[in-house]
């Protein structure tokens, strides 16, 4: 009896020591590192590929940089946390985001050389393996292609009647552009227009918050506005400290509470007009005492809520020596020109070439800036009664 149950104990013991040896072997080891390999048919070999920080709002150099051999690449690098990169090809020409942690990650796709489109590149059949970060961030954005179908869909049937305001307003035909403004189509159009915008900001907003705890959270609100209004505060501000701390919080952070250039002097520079005629702020604010250069965009509501503001303060000080001037960041000149004929601004108005911008270091809209007739910026953030202020208390000879 007592050899059977030495025999059992031993087997017992047995077992244990091989169920102890298998988790030691599989347990897992966190990589310390990154790799990231692609496999990319269709491109030459020697084809430039770059390593560039996405998701930062701003114009970021390269971190790394390879060629291509037989459609082959590698990366490798130590990350503190999952960071977002555009893989760029060719000096730019066409590019694969991918979310980057430490892992093994592989990329492969199948490119087509556009030579009658200045050579630039187009991807199929992307598939990104390896990283579970980059695996979250396509699930809760996949809520993306759903709005693309929307946009799709609520434009069916108006090919005709936005073709008539567009005609309209390239004719500066403002009275025929009321009357198409005043029709039951264009009424229905803009409904259903108002309607797609406020499903995009309640999706946008839902994602955000939902990820409020981690550094997700900035990173969405990064990815997801492609500039800032005062509006988002009231968003960061709902974050954990852990997420404000991360990369991404601070990114954040410093795109919604940029550093003061009260006391600089602004350079000369040149823009287009809704003409594409370029002027010169040389040539804008020649004799005049104070100028509020007024940085927005169509699509901005704050933006477009302040410009009567803007409108009482021109009517009541441009004939004492103010002036106003309006850049436009919108990336669609369309929209921008749109704009123009809805609001009528009576100053002059100018495109940003995505230089201007960040040279004033805009991180949010609208940004205004007071500049004085020696070129220097003597406030900033101007709006409503505190522009009308600073008016009243510089121009009251």
């Amino acid at each position: 009896m007592n050899t059977i149950k030495h025999k059992i104990l031993g087997l017992c013991i047995c077992a244990f020591m091989f169920s102890n040896g298998n988790q030691a072997q599989t347990k897992k080891v966190v990589p310390q590192s990154y790799t990231l390999e692609g496999n990319i048919s269709g491109l030459e070999d020697g084809t430039i590929v770059q390593l560039i920080p996405g998701a930062t709002h701003l114009s970021e150099t390269p971190v790394a940089e390879t060629k291509i051999k037989g459609g082959k690449f590698t990366f490798t690098g130590k990350l503190n946390e999952p960071r977002f990169f555009y893989v760029t090809f060719g000096k730019n020409k066409g590019e694969v985001p991918v979310l980057v942690e430490n892992s093994k990650i592989k990329i492969t796709a199948d490119a087509e050389v556009l030579k009658q489109e200045d050579d630039r590149i187009n991807f199929k059949n992307e598939v990104i393996l390896g990283s579970k970060s980059n695996d979250y961030y396509k699930k809760e954005t996949a809520f993306k292609e759903e709005l693309n179908k929307d946009y799709q869909e609520y434009h069916k049937g108006t090919e005709e009647v936005t073709k008539a305001y567009s005609d309209a307003r390239v004719a500066g035909n403002k009275k025929l552009m009321d009357s198409i403004g005043n029709s039951p189509e264009w009424k229905a159009f803009e409904a259903k227009e108002k309607a797609f915008f406020a499903k995009v900001e309640k999706s946008t907003r839902d994602l955000i918050i939902k990820n409020k705890a981690t550094w997700w959270g900035p990173f969405f609100m990064l990815t997801q506005y492609s500039y800032f209004t005062p509006d988002q505060k009231t968003i960061y501000e709902q974050f954990s400290e852990t997420a404000k701390k991360s990369y991404y919080g601070q990114v954040a952070d410093n795109d919604l509470n940029p550093k003061t250039l009260i006391g600089t002097s602004v350079s000369n520079f040149g823009l287009k007009d809704k003409d594409g005629k370029t002027l010169s702020v040389k040539e804008i604010v020649a004799g005049k005492k104070y100028i509020l250069i007024d940085f927005w965009a169509s699509w901005c509501a704050p933006c477009r809520k302040e410009i009567p503001n803007l409108k009482t303060a021109y009517k009541n000080y441009s004939e004492k020596g103010f002036e106003v001037l309006s850049i436009s960041i919108d990336k669609d000149e369309k929209a921008w020109q749109k704009a123009l004929v809805q609001e009528n601004m009576q100053w002059p108005n100018l495109h940003d070439d995505d230089k201007v911008s960040k040279a004033f270091n805009v991180k949010t809209i609208p940004a205004t800036y007071l500049v004085d007739s020696k070129g220097k910026i003597i406030s900033d953030n101007l709006r409503g009664a505190e522009l009308e202020e600073k008016l009243k208390e510089l121009l009251k000879s």
